[in-house]
């Protein structure tokens, strides 16, 4: 999967309080995504971020 040309295999994903999951970014690195979810952790609101990776098939 990419983006513009670029790999972005690492997902941030949020989960609100009615069990809602949306798809924040996409991001290059594990580090970089990583960063965005402690970034939106930090804000007090009631809502989970984590990192997924991307699964890559070919075909």
């Amino acid at each position: 999967m990419n983006d513009g040309g670029a790999m972005l295999p690492w997902l941030v994903i949020r989960e609100d309080d009615n069990g809602n999951r949306y798809r924040v970014g996409r991001y290059a690195t594990q580090d970089e995504a990583q960063k965005i979810v402690e970034s939106l952790d930090g804000r007090g609101q009631q809502r989970i971020y984590w990192v997924e990776r991307v699964s890559q098939t070919t075909g």
